[in-house]
């Protein structure tokens, strides 16, 4: 398999989630599954068949993420050079939509990071793939499933900007 990139936070965030299905998901499920248990009669035992179901959930997550972890490329968006100029993976785009006037933000992540109501547009799709290797003041048009959109790139940021999230949340 190949590598994947992720941003730096991406790959926490998945290590976080990790660490919270290891070392707490797991033990409360095997202590659900222990308690059902106790109650006799496994056929029938609706509370041992939903932990186990949960247990499987919680060991199909594990390996997902320990999985995407191993192929994982991280690029610390931090080690951008300053002087960077064009749109790479990780960088904040603000772009504005031509034909509406509206403008929006997002970081170009990880396929698997990307959230495209918190601002994380996966570099993968169409429109981070036509903005990647362009400037600011430039002009893309895309093809979307909802048509033809054309924008014109008015800011780029190298770094996560907090601002920003702040702003995605209000």
């Amino acid at each position: 398999m190949e590598t994947e990139p992720i941003t730096s936070n991406g790959a926490k965030k998945l290590q976080d989630e990790l660490s919270d299905l290891v070392n707490n998901k797991r033990q409360k499920v095997i202590q659900a599954i222990a308690e059902a248990r106790e109650h006799g009669d496994l056929k029938e035992n609706a509370e041992y068949h939903a932990a186990k179901e949960e247990q499987g959930h919680i060991e199909g997550r594990i390996q997902e993420i320990q999985l995407l972890l191993s192929n994982a490329e991280i690029i610390d968006i931090s080690n951008i050079p300053k002087n960077q100029k064009t749109v790479v993976f990780g960088a904040t785009v603000e772009v504005e939509d031509i034909d509406n006037d509206t403008k929006t933000k997002f970081q170009i992540v990880g396929n698997d990071e990307a959230d495209i109501e918190s601002g994380l547009l996966s570099y993968r799709s169409p429109v981070a793939k036509a903005l990647i290797g362009k400037e600011k003041g430039d002009f893309v048009s895309v093809s979307t499933p909802k048509g033809e959109r054309n924008y014109e790139i008015k800011k780029i940021v190298y770094k996560w900007n907090f601002i920003f999230l702040i702003e995605r949340l209000l």
